[in-house]
């Protein structure tokens, strides 16, 4: 007879089922024998340990604000205690914000009056109608503060040397000392309004002239401002303990970007870590790169979405999700901030037509949500997966799986298993001499918990 040595908890969710974040019955972990099977084999190795998680999130933009102001009160609150609910939802810790305007703004707008070099005017008025009040609702859901990414997605356009917001152009070297004072008033604003800001990212997609809001940067530009102002501007506004982010766009140039400020040490004294997006390219080996060249610095995903209006019902939006998160995880990334946390029927509103998918639809015009396959993907990492959580080993004899593991801050162990194959696989999960037999349905996820 075996010896019982504990029971795991199998939470799943696969396609072509009524699995959604489904909690199954419990699996024994038992004293089983590797060289008794012929089945492959995962084998946990919580001995070894990697990076701490800081968490998940999203982004509170005004096009999410907006849309949830245009649906019932009841759904609007639904949608926040999916997200930011500890028990029931997702349990978000993170959130990004866009300072002044971006594309899932109304409009282009920012907190000054034209040609102000002095920021006398500065007002965030138009956030405190709508963001604001999301956000911190958002806490009031969670019972526990959130970790605050604020990005700029241009300067004012009288700052700029094509005088517009969007359609790329560059920050005038005169304004460099006053843009720097912008971000300083930003989060004084915001303290003000009761909400702390974490940290800042110099410039969303600084290489991406986009016909929306988006200013460019080449990476010694990124270093120069931070070295010579944003870093020193915002040490005597007494915000050392605002974190500094630097790069914000593709894993396809992450090295490079990182590599120009962080080889400089004095720039770098001032940086807290790298942020990067997913789009373009899935080369997760860039990420645990910037780790190897730069191990005393972070790294946080900050932007991921379908791109290309909504997909109401798609599965491989989720997969997609999926497979980005794993591969970031297991090269280092200490977060994952998705984009919108809610979109509208269209995939808006945005102000120059660029629709996207997010993890929750919300039909303005009939009043009700929709879930995304990547709402529920997402849970898989974000529910079960704890703010201090580590990283730890696993060794795997099936290539065809995603996997990646985690040991939280209360001793239990996340197991994440993707199976993106149109196969079921059945396997041997090992952990501390003990093992369950366990399947991976084709096209779904499942997280294990020890």
């Amino acid at each position: 007879m075996r010896k019982i040595s504990k029971y795991i908890k199998i939470i799943e969710t696969a396609k072509g089922t009524d699995l959604r974040l489904t909690e199954k019955e419990r699996v024994e972990l038992t004293n089983l024998e590797r060289s008794n099977t012929k089945k492959p084999v995962i084998e946990l190795d919580s001995s070894k340990k990697y990076q701490e998680i800081l968490g998940f999130g999203g982004a509170f933009t005004e096009a999410a604000a907006h849309t949830l102001s245009q649906i019932s009160p009841e759904l609007r609150q639904e949608v926040i205690d999916s997200y930011f609910n500890q028990d029931n939802g997702l349990g978000y810790s993170l959130g990004r914000i866009h300072i002044h305007s971006c594309d899932f703004a109304l409009e282009n707008y920012t907190y000054v009056e034209e040609n102000d070099k002095k920021l006398e005017t500065f007002d965030i008025s138009r956030d405190k109608e709508k963001i604001i009040p999301l956000i911190k609702d958002a806490i009031a859901e969670r019972g526990d503060n959130l970790k605050l990414l604020a990005s700029p997605w241009s300067p004012p356009a009288w700052m700029k040397t094509n005088n517009e917001m969007n359609n790329g152009g560059k920050l005038l070297p005169e304004y460099r000392e006053t843009w720097a004072k912008y971000f300083t008033k930003f989060i004084k604003a915001y303290r003000q309004a009761g909400l702390d800001i974490w940290g800042v990212s110099v410039q969303n997609e600084p290489e991406a002239v986009q016909t929306w809001d988006s200013c460019i940067y080449t990476p010694e530009e990124e270093r120069d401002f931070i070295k010579c102002f944003l870093g020193p501007i915002m040490a005597k506004e007494n915000l050392e303990d605002v974190n500094i982010l630097i790069c914000d766009h593709n894993r396809d140039i992450i090295v490079k970007r990182a590599s120009a400020v962080l080889s400089d040490r004095e720039a770098a004294s001032y940086v807290w870590g790298t942020a990067f997006h997913w789009y373009v390219c899935e080369e997760f080996e860039n990420v645990g790169k910037v780790h190897e060249l730069y191990p005393d610095k972070h790294l946080l995903f900050t932007e991921g979405c379908q791109e290309g209006g909504t997909k109401i019902g798609e599965w491989f939006t989720g997969e997609r999700y999926g497979r980005n998160i794993i591969g970031d995880l297991n090269n280092w990334t200490e977060g994952y901030l998705d984009w919108n946390l809610v979109l509208n029927e269209e995939g808006g509103p945005n102000h120059v037509g660029n629709y996207c998918d997010a993890p929750i639809i919300a039909d303005t015009k009939e009043n009700k949500l929709h879930y995304n396959s990547s709402y529920y993907y997402i849970g898989h990492f974000s529910k079960y997966i704890k703010p201090g959580a580590r990283r730890i080993a696993w060794q795997s004899d099936l290539d065809d799986l995603n996997i990646t593991a985690f040991e939280n801050p209360d001793g239990s162990i996340a197991l994440v298993v993707m199976n993106e194959t149109d196969s079921d696989y059945q396997f041997i999960l090992n952990h501390d001499n003990s093992g369950a037999e366990l399947e991976s349905k084709a096209h779904s996820i499942k997280t294990i918990i020890i």
